[in-house]
C-alpha cells in the first residue's frame, strides 16, 4: 500500500483499527511526500493511534530494503515536481529521511520517506521537465521496497 500526504491524515478510530489487522496480517505500507515537523507529528500520531508502543528508526546504509534489487547505499533525495528546478526544499522539509517501523519480528512494515517526494519521481518519469536522475532513484526505490515487502 502507498500513502501520500501522510503530514495531513486523520484516522477515525475504525480506520486505524482496520490498519492495525492489516499489519498484523503481514501489510506493509511507503509513506510519502510530506514535510517538516508538524507533518511528521501528524504522521505519527495517525501511527500511534495503530500502534501506541511503535518505534520508529532511521533506516542504515546495509539495511536489506536498499539491497533487494539496487545497491542503494548512496540515496538521494527525490524532489517534489513543484520544487526540483529550484531548493528542492517543500515546506520547510530541509533534511530527507528514510526511516521505517518494524513489527515485533523486525520486519519493516511501514517505509517513509520524509522530507522528499518519492511519487513525483514516478509520476513524472516521462516529463522532460523532470530530470532522469530523481526519477530513477525513485524508480529504484521503489522497486526494492516492493521486492522487500515481497519477500520479507
Amino acid at each position: 500500500m502507498f500513502a501520500v500526504s501522510v503530514g495531513d491524515w486523520r484516522l477515525a478510530p475504525e480506520e486505524a483499527e482496520r490498519l492495525r489487522k492489516y499489519f498484523d496480517r503481514g501489510g506493509f505500507l511507503m509513506v510519502d511526500d510530506f514535510h517538516n515537523e508538524r507533518e511528521w507529528g501528524n504522521f505519527i500520531a495517525g501511527m500511534r493511534q495503530i500502534n501506541p508502543g511503535l518505534q520508529v528508526e532511521e533506516l542504515g546504509d546495509t539495511d536489506p530494503a536498499f539491497h533487494s534489487v539496487f545497491n542503494m547505499k548512496d540515496r538521494v533525495r527525490v524532489p517534489g515536481a513543484n520544487v526540483v528546478h529550484g531548493s528542492g526544499i517543500e515546506r520547510g522539509g530541509t533534511v530527507p529521511h528514510w526511516r521505517a517501523i518494524r513489527d515485533s519480528r523486525g520486519r519493516m512494515i511501514v517505509a517513509i520517506t520524509f522530507n522528499m517526494d518519492i511519487g513525483d519521481g514516478w509520476e513524472f518519469a516521462d516529463d522532460p521537465y523532470y530530470p532522469e536522475r530523481f526519477a530513477s532513484e525513485a524508480m529504484r526505490l521503489g522497486i526494492n521496497y516492493a521486492v522487500y515487502a515481497l519477500t520479507h
